[in-house]
């Protein structure tokens, strides 16, 4: 930790393309060069599979590094690989940003802001969503829902869950890890709540993005694999108060029943004339199910005891391979100055 405090800080900008030609080179020119507080500022693009010039345009405009995937893996595999090639080259703060110049690279300082100052582990920007008027209605309706949901899910106050435009300090890049093949940004934003890291919001402009979203196809398929992303991610952090939750839904009916059986049985010591057969069977069976489906989820807490400790383990595997990238990158860069220094020394003429 001294060593870094002592040295200038390192921030990269990772943007994942996907056949952004026309768009990229505006992404990259936009991005500040110059931050204080920031010793040095670079620019790297995830090619997820691209087929255009994205790349060739990318590096004529300024790109610092390009990683390549083989072919299209996702925007939430591109991602991953964006976090880990930036840790091994170096980066302090990452930043980011998408390839169709949503969001304005002028707002890059605000975001590292709470960063620089200790603040924060994990800013994400705020497009202020009920303010953004060529946003539908119902488009409103469902990110204020689902911010919502997300929010009581992360035990988080983020506005807008699902914006990509987001700063990571090297502590919380290294304990990222994204498991989905869809999205990142709320399962990230879970498992960041439920790791106890600082994250906070600054509210940011963006700019108009006309064409279609390639990520999902409308609304309705994208809720359904947030939905989906929402309860398997909020499962893994907290299985028993989930499957308790379940439990109850048998448990409380499978009560009734039972208390009405109970109740048959001793009404016939009085004269009551009823079957409580159905209400001893149903109730039964109801209450078998409870104590199974809470029994999963003592196990499946077990297994998630054993999950954070897998996690921990990453996040030192991870530490140790992104020090040892910088230590190698030290001894090359030490290496390469002495070569030039023995370069640069005259040669002694021998003695005539």
């Amino acid at each position: 930790m001294s060593e870094q405090s002592n040295r200038p800080l390192r921030l990269i900008v990772q943007i994942p393309a996907l056949n952004e030609g026309e768009t990229i080179a505006s992404v990259i020119t936009d991005i500040p060069r110059e931050i204080p507080g920031v010793g040095s500022i670079e620019v790297l693009i995830i090619d997820d599979g691209c087929t255009d010039d994205t790349v060739a345009v990318a590096l004529r405009a300024g790109a610092n590094h390009v990683v390549r995937h083989t072919s299209n893996k996702g925007l939430a595999t591109a991602y991953q690989t964006g976090i880990d090639t930036a840790l091994r080259l170096g980066a302090d703060i990452i930043v980011n940003t998408d390839a169709d110049n949503q969001y304005p690279g002028s707002e890059i300082a605000r975001l590292v802001e709470p960063i620089l100052s200790g603040r924060a582990d994990i800013v994400v920007g705020d497009r202020q969503v009920q303010l953004i008027e060529h946003f539908s209605l119902l488009k409103r309706a469902l990110q204020h829902l689902g911010s919502s949901v997300v929010r009581w899910a992360s035990e988080t106050d983020v506005p807008d869950t699902v914006s990509g435009f987001r700063a990571l300090s090297r502590h919380a890049a290294l304990r990222t890890f994204v498991t989905t093949d869809f999205s990142y940004t709320i399962e990230n934003l879970i498992q960041a709540g439920k790791r106890r890291l600082t994250i906070t919001a600054v509210p940011i402009r963006t700019n108009l993005v006309e064409r279609p979203s390639r990520l999902h196809r409308g609304n309705w398929n994208f809720i359904k694999r947030q939905a989906a992303i929402i309860a398997r991610t909020y499962t893994s952090y907290e299985p028993l108060k989930v499957f308790s939750y379940i439990a109850l839904a048998f448990f409380i009916p499978g009560t009734l029943l039972l208390l009405r059986a109970a109740y048959v049985y001793i009404g016939r010591n009085f004269g009551l004339v009823a079957d409580n057969l159905q209400s001893l069977q149903m109730g039964s069976l109801l209450m078998m199910m409870a104590l199974i489906t809470f029994l999963i989820g003592l196990l499946a807490d077990r297994v998630g005891g054993v999950r954070r400790v897998q996690e921990e383990i990453l996040y030192r595997v991870r530490s140790m391979q992104v020090e040892d990238d910088a230590w190698r990158r030290g001894v090359t860069s030490r290496l390469d100055q002495i070569e030039h220094d023995l370069r640069e020394q005259p040669v002694a003429q021998p003695d005539a």
